[in-house]
């Protein structure tokens, strides 16, 4: 082959490359906009927010890709292409980091598997799901310490907790200036504020030892976590000396973890009792409710056991020598 005839190749062939490229880039934009009909299909028949997925990394696109004929290995051209009209789209629109910003609170997370137990197949309306959703979720986030729902007079401030709108310079910053914030940041952010000085903290927490209250605090300022980031970390003993885990600074608890995972498959198998849609609804809720405080009541009792394998075991009075009783 003289070197003319092996340019003309060349180029021909890359022609080729670009053109199936180019093919493949076509047949992704026509799978989005499919997906984006199906979707709004789905939310006119469910009202509920269905995604239709933009990440380059979203699941069932590559066999849809697969299904119009193009895979990695047949045809890999047009599959290149295909995956680039997908990262044009991903970065466009923040596909990839709409996970993030999805998943990166562990209320969402808990809130899909609530999800997952209470589907519209089990419970067709919307408002009733919505109140099995309540049922597990309320008991199962008060466990968590974020708010005391027996303490409205401070405006649930948690045990061992400073308000953060206390005023400045304040000896006792359980008092707030601001009640108004302090309830938006409490069960809208869900914020549980900094932990009082120890004295104070000591009052409400008769068990709270300096060593335990050191160890906090450092978990709470200093410790990075999970590969140094500060997303994820977890310490044996929080204030109360139960088991915590803080993700982006929020507290995850065992008895918090077990209500929502009890309370949704309580909800799910309660549900599936009922014959018509109304009895789904109530006996879904009432197993959703029983449920979520079994799992709580579960994880109270877990705690208590690993909190007295930490607390530390004092000599007996026959280990320290001293007798008792009449000599």
């Amino acid at each position: 082959m003289n070197p003319l005839q092996f340019l003309d190749t060349f180029l021909q062939k890359g022609k080729d490359i670009a053109e199936a490229a180019k093919t493949g880039f076509k047949e992704a934009d026509i799978i989005q906009v499919e997906r984006i009909k199906r979707a709004k299909e789905l939310r006119q028949q469910t009202g509920e927010n269905v995604s239709y997925g933009q990440s380059v990394f979203g699941p069932g696109f590559k066999q849809e890709l697969k299904e119009r004929g193009i895979s990695a290995r047949e045809t890999p051209a047009q599959f290149a292409g295909a995956y680039a009209s997908r990262a044009l789209i991903d970065v466009a629109n923040d596909g990839t980091r709409t996970y993030w910003w999805r998943w990166n609170h562990p209320l969402a997370i808990a809130q899909k598997v609530v999800q997952l137990g209470v589907t519209p197949q089990l419970i067709e309306s919307p408002s009733a799901r919505a109140a099995v959703a309540l049922g597990i979720g309320v008991p199962a986030l008060a466990s968590t310490g974020v708010f005391d729902i027996t303490n409205p007079e401070e405006e649930f401030r948690p045990k061992g907790y400073a308000q953060s709108y206390a005023p400045k310079g304040a000896e006792d910053r359980r008092e707030t200036g601001q009640p108004a914030q302090e309830i938006f940041e409490r069960f809208f952010l869900q914020r549980t504020g900094d932990p009082l000085k120890y004295a104070t903290a000591k009052e409400e927490i008769p068990d709270l030892t300096p060593e335990r209250y050191g160890n906090y605090l450092n978990f709470l300022y200093q410790d990075k976590g999970l590969l140094g980031l500060g997303i994820v970390k977890a310490t044996p003993e929080n204030l109360q000396g139960y088991p915590e885990a803080r993700v982006l600074g929020f507290p995850v608890t065992i008895p918090m973890a077990a209500g929502f995972t009890a309370g949704a498959a309580g909800a799910n198998l309660a549900a599936r009792t009922g014959t018509t849609p109304k009895q789904r609804a109530v006996r879904g809720a009432i197993g959703g409710i029983l449920g979520s405080l079994g799992g709580i009541t579960a994880g109270n009792i877990t705690n208590e056991v690993i909190a007295s394998g930490n607390r530390p075991q004092l000599p007996t009075t026959a280990e320290y020598g001293v007798t008792t009783g009449k000599i």
